[in-house]
């Protein structure tokens, strides 16, 4: 990425000014009020102790505004998932609706939203705060997220954004397992500024237009500043890139639907005993069947399914899903005096993004796979004006009709006339916080404090066209009769190509679903910090402080999804809410000052008690050392135990599903291969031998579970800062920082379901009722239904390395120029089940669209000289490998004869130019062209939908041309 500044020895203080509670944050843009100068105490990240001496003793990186604008992207989100240190999170390059379903988490899937996830922990273990207070968590209209929506954060009212990558639970609660992301809103302005920006893909698509606008004016006693943006996000389609345009790239449609338009059927004949797998030949919109051919060779209007007539859904999917962003924020300070200030701040924030999937397939029949009784349980009655077959096709078997005996295996038809299902949200978010801030003196010690209350709510509605009612698909399948009874109902046509399907069809069985979701978050908080006493290497200081919050989160369904009638992925309502009442203490134990054994050396001690609604108490603790050896050296470690409370979605969501890409061990594959899993056990689970896996999306019921525990967890840092003098001031080198720091984390009782696929695997290799429990199949072998529910599954252990150099050259005739390059080595990553089965992430693998590469790095070579300046960044994410699954068997797989394939190491590079005029006050205009080389990203053979890592790597193909404009009145 666009480097960002992580914090050098010299300038920790500077770079690291950031506000504990609301509004504390250094002054940006105009000088504070000369009559509060008191209050503008030094808050250093990763303490709540405010006191300029004190340096961070944990790895701080620092975003400045300078940093966000050298990007060229426009989400807060997007510019974060850039760091070196994060890992795979939700983004808008994911097209997260229809088939993504519900998360195997048990919080849904946030659609249109954008998350940040370090260490590779989970989105869900970092803290967002603004301004130092914890920002509502997501909701995109499908469950109640444990994850906060970056895109709720208007990046136009962001000054900077500090980013603590360690474990802070005892300083700043749940939730703080992987670290802390505090976003720093723009506070003192004077006059007004307007941003203007537009980006687009070298394709000529997936444009960006944004305009911004900041005013601010400060006086003696107060200062205000208010800002607006708008940010207006095209659509890229799949269709438009190669790399996109297949479900699995270099395959073909050997990984397309079953479900085609024009439909396949398999049946058996109750009048010769032939089990027939057919699809109607092209053009064969009212197709003759002719029961006397039973077998492939036939005359009749069908033929034997076969890859050929698979339907390739890529070509509906987005690779950038369109969104626009509104967004409103204020905030205003008021000085009584030297020591008492208040404020007040409020923000609102529209989101409106859309997902688009491939026509609905409606999938009917024993093999079906939904887990919907209905269309399982499918009758088509012989009586059908459409059905050719001349019989009645039963799915079930019913003791009561003897006569009726199960010959419907499956029907899989796409009606196109229905078009590509469009998921549209409306995400809105509202914020207002107050508080009161100040210093008194007690002695000769001063010691500040500050109370503050906040109230937020993410609300959004998500709006489904081109889905089905499977009720009352069943009800026009069935008896004409009975059709005949209910207004509007007509028979309905599965059976002919394209086209068959009416307008009087379509009215009838497509309806318009609407699902909302709403989350609250109410805070107060008070905070109060300075000397206690001294002590013989100097003074003694704390912190202390107490806070309350309140959770409520809810999730309403449509009402024809809570009933069972929907044919997309089904849901019930979800609703919770929840307390937490919280202490904490911190202290600062000067130990050694400047002598023998260095500088100084300090004891840093932090714990923080919890008491939750939900569960009773957690005390958490944090130790720290900051050995200052010389001025050049500092040495730091810190040791932090962390937890993280189940959130509202994983401890009350209703069942839902999600539709996982899964390669069933017992069945023959999608391409034919033959089955992996043993053939006894396949056969003690009832699978006939030569079954056939039909669709390789299994769907999967997730759910949430009220007897969860909270994550516990282990941090571990230790690092260094040197800073050489033989490079400071000299005539090669104004400053040289090199910085290097060790993390290890480890989660106990991680709150997730096991790994659908190696739950499966393990289910095949053991029949141990402990993975084969809720597996269900159908009388043909089939998965008929998948219960993956959450649990407190075991350990998660991670750690690696951070090295950083921050370079800043002499200036010269040439300009000045300054170099930053920053790695993130990861060394380890182990993740592993309750009963000791290992999950398949790990170090350097691609797995279920997420990546943990051993190596990311990013340089950036900064230039200026007079009104001129101009960055080029280098980003560099190492090779990773994936399991190629049923596609080993073709060329596309690189490593055939391990059924592996090697997603090669990448490297994008961005460049930026700029100059500034003396209009106005100011105006610049910048211009820069991301991934210059027109890099396309590695295959991804096991990824979902676009065959390749959206949350690792840039859009497929294209070049990212941007121009922006800031002119300063």
């Amino acid at each position: 990425m666009n480097a960002p500044h992580r914090h050098r020895l010299a300038t920790a203080v500077s770079l690291c000014l950031i506000a504990a509670a609301p509004g504390l944050a250094v002054a940006q843009d105009a000088p504070q009020p000369s009559s509060a100068t008191t209050l503008d105490t030094v808050q250093v990240t990763g303490t709540r102790i405010k006191k300029a001496e004190i340096e961070s003793q944990t790895p701080v990186q620092t975003l400045s505004r300078e940093d966000l604008e050298r990007t060229g992207l426009t989400s807060v989100g997007d510019i974060l998932q850039e760091l070196t240190g994060a890992g795979s999170a939700l983004n808008t390059k994911f097209n997260s609706s229809g088939n993504f379903g519900f998360s195997p988490n048990g919080d849904g899937v946030g659609a249109g939203s954008a998350q940040v996830d370090l260490r590779h922990l989970g989105a869900k273990r970092v803290l967002v705060l603004v301004d130092g207070m914890r920002w509502v968590n997501e909701s995109s209209a499908s469950g109640v997220g444990a994850t906060t929506d970056l895109n709720t954060i208007p990046l136009a009212i962001v000054e900077r954004i500090d980013v603590l990558e360690d474990g802070a639970s005892s300083l700043y609660g749940s939730d703080a397992i992987a670290g802390v992301v505090n976003i720093i809103t723009r506070r003192n302005f004077e006059g007004g500024q307007l941003s203007l920006n537009v980006g687009q893909y070298g394709e000529g698509d997936g444009t960006s237009k944004g305009v911004d606008v900041a005013w601010g004016m400060n006086t003696d006693r107060s200062n205000l500043f208010l800002g607006a943006s708008y940010v207006e996000q095209d659509e890229i389609l799949a269709n438009t890139r190669e790399q996109a345009s297949f479900p699995v790239p270099g395959t073909g449609l050997a990984f397309g639907s079953s479900g085609t338009p024009r439909g396949r059927f398999i049946f058996t004949d109750p009048a010769t005993g032939a089990t027939l797998d057919l699809t109607p030949n092209e053009g064969a919109s009212d197709p003759t069947y002719d029961p006397a051919q039973t077998g492939c060779e036939r005359t009749d209007d069908y033929h034997c399914f076969g890859t050929p007539d698979r339907f390739n859904f890529a070509q509906y999917n987005m690779l950038l899903t369109p969104s626009k962003r509104m967004g409103l924020f204020g905030q205003y300070r008021f000085y009584f005096s030297d020591t008492v200030h208040a404020y007040a701040k409020a923000l609102v924030n529209r989101r409106e993004s859309v997902n688009q999937a491939a026509p609905e397939p409606i999938f009917l029949g024993a093999d079906a796979g939904t887990g919907n009784p209905i269309s399982d349980g499918m009758f088509i009655s012989a009586d059908n004006p459409y059905n050719p077959f001349g019989f009645d096709l039963v799915s079930v078997d019913d003791p009561a009709t003897p006569e009726n005996e199960l010959n419907f295996i499956l029907l899989g038809r796409r009606p196109v006339e229905g078009g590509p299902r469009v998921f549209e949200q409306e995400v809105d978010t509202q914020y207002v916080g107050a508080g009161l801030e100040g210093s008194f003196t007690a002695g000769d010690r001063t010691w500040f404090w500050d109370v503050n209350a906040a109230h937020s709510r993410n609300e959004a509605e998500q709006t489904n066209f081109g889905s089905y009612d499977i009720r009352n698909i069943a009800l026009a399948l069935g008896d004409p009769a009975a059709c005949a009874a209910v207004a509007g109902c007509v028979p309905l046509n599965l059976f002919g190509g394209p086209g068959t399907i009416t307008p009087e069809m379509l009215a009838f069985i497509q309806p318009v679903v609407h699902d909302r979701s709403e989350q609250k978050l109410s805070q107060f908080t008070a905070n109060i910090s300075g000397d206690l006493l001294e002590l013989w290497a100097g003074p003694l200081s704390a912190a202390a402080g107490i806070e309350h919050r309140r959770y409520e989160g809810s999730y309403t369904p449509d009402p024809l999804t809570v009933a069972g009638f929907y044919n997309g992925v089904p849901s019930l309502p979800t609703s919770g809410d929840y307390d937490v009442n919280e202490a904490y203490l911190e202290l600062n134990v000067p130990l050694i000052t400047e002598g023998a054994f260095g500088k100084s050396l300090d004891l840093s001690l932090a714990g923080r008690y919890s008491d939750y609604s939900t569960f009773g108490g957690q005390f958490t603790p944090k130790y720290g050392l900051r050995w200052q050896v010389a001025d050049e050296l500092l040495l730091r470690a810190t040791y932090a135990e962390g937890f993280r409370a189940p959130s509202i979605g994983e401890l009350f969501g209703s069942p839902s599903r999600a539709d996982l890409q899964i390669d069933d061990p017992c069945l023959v594959g999608t391409d034919g291969s033959a089955p992996t899993g043993d053939p006894g056990n396949c056969a003690a689970l009832g699978v006939p031998v030569g079954a056939e896996q039909t669709n390789s999306q299994i769907s999967v019921t997730t759910g949430g579970n009220e007897d969860l525990e909270p994550e516990t967890a282990r941090s571990f840092t230790a690092g260094l800062v040197f800073s050489p003098s033989l490079a400071s001031g000299v005539s090669w080198s104004d400053r040289l920082d090199l910085e290097l720091t060790y993390y290890r984390h480890s989660i106990d009782g991680a709150v997730q379901a096991i790994d659908a696929q190696t739950q499966l695997n393990l289910c095949v290799e053991t029949l141990d009722p402990l993975y084969c429990e809720g597996i269900e199949r159908s009388p043909i072998g089939g998965i008929s239904a998948f219960n993956n529910r959450l649990t407190n599954l075991g350990s998660i252990k991670t750690a690696g390395w951070d090295a950083d150099v921050f370079w800043t050259l002499p200036e010269m005739a040439a300009g000045q120029f300054k170099v930053i390059w920053q790695n993130t080595f990861v060394t380890g990553y182990d993740a592993v089940g309750a009963a000791g089965q290992r999950q398949p992430q790990g170090v350097g693998i691609e797995v279920n669209d997420s990546a943990i590469p051993d190596w990311t790095s990013t340089a950036t070579l900064d230039w200026r000289r007079g009104p001129w300046n101009a960055s080029w960044s280098v980003r560099h994410i190492s090779e990773l490998e994936e399991n190629c699954g049923d596609a080993a068997s073709f060329a596309i797989c690189g490593n055939q004869a391990e059924g592996t394939n090697t997603l090669e190491a990448m490297t994008y590079h961005d460049l930026q130019v700029g100059y500034r005029f003396e209009v106005f006050r100011s105006l610049q205009l910048t211009a820069g062209v991301n991934n210059l080389l027109d890099d396309d990203p590695p295959i991804c053979l096991s990824c979902s939908l676009n065959g390749y890592d959206a949350s690792t790597y840039d859009i497929p193909g294209g070049r990212y041309f941007y121009m922006r404009a800031d002119l300063r009145f």
